[in-house]
């Protein structure tokens, strides 16, 4: 059972839970969010982002690194995905986020929907936790809505995109400190 003021550590990300005691090289939540914003621009979401060598039978990783810091996401799947995303620091896991998403009308195109998704990951979040992209993107036809509730420490949501009137893709995802 942790005490309170390990609670508070925990919540703040300074905790590393193995041994039980404060991380040595804190990440504050602040940087957590910038620096995963800048990891999901420079990976799934850049198009061009070039892809890491799978690390699991017929998966799809990314991989970002900035100083002590490294993101990798890894995903299966191409219509219907599953996934997830690791933050690590000195090469220990601190943040993580596991998420489905799935194309909910057989007539819409896999190629039209994720490079929608792609261009709506690339735009800031503002006003929203920086779970995964922002509260709310629109271009012509398409709506990208986003909702997640809790903070980055813990968290869940779900994120859906719309062409016209027609909902075509959802994903759920959720996630937290590793500890």
């Amino acid at each position: 059972m942790l005490t309170e003021s390990d609670a508070r550590l925990h919540k703040t990300g300074l905790w590393n839970g193995f041994a039980g005691e404060p991380v040595k090289t804190p990440i504050s939540v602040a940087a957590l969010a910038a620096f995963v914003g800048a990891a999901r621009r420079n990976s799934y979401a850049d198009k061009s982002a070039a892809k890491a060598p799978s690390t699991r039978l017929r998966s799809f990783d990314y991989r970002f690194e900035r100083d002590d810091l490294a993101y990798h996401d890894t995903y299966f799947g191409i219509r219907d995905f599953v996934g997830k995303e690791i933050v690590s620091r000195h090469e220990e896991p601190v943040w993580g986020m596991n998420y489905f998403g799935i194309i909910l009308t057989a007539g819409a195109g896999e190629r039209e929907v994720y490079d929608f998704l792609r261009e709506a990951l690339m735009q800031d979040c503002t006003g929203i936790e920086p779970a995964l992209g922002p509260s709310l993107y629109r271009r012509d036809r398409w709506a990208y809505d986003n909702a997640v509730d809790g903070t980055l420490d813990d968290f869940n949501g779900t994120e859906l995109i719309s062409c016209g009137s027609e909902l075509v893709y959802r994903c759920r995802y959720h996630g937290g400190w590793i500890s």
